[in-house]
């Protein structure tokens, strides 16, 4: 129930928000136009769904290989 209220503060949310959109921005300067979009489709509804972006988060990373950036 602790993790429940802390995905659904106000300050989780926007944070979340945040980094989704600086994934889709990383995204689309890096070339990746599909990806960018439907990150930032992702970023619009993140603000409900908070969990949602964690995983598809999550699933990016592992796809690349732990990178964060452009290699």
């Amino acid at each position: 129930m602790a993790l429940t209220r802390f995905l659904s503060s106000r300050a989780t949310r926007s944070l979340t928000v945040l980094s989704v959109a600086l994934e889709a921005k990383r995204a689309l300067e890096t070339g990746h136009r599909l990806r960018g979009v439907l990150l930032l489709g992702l970023a619009a509804i993140t603000w409900k769904w908070a969990v949602l972006a964690v995983f598809v988060q999550a699933g990016l990373r592992m796809l690349r290989g732990g990178r964060t950036g452009a290699a």
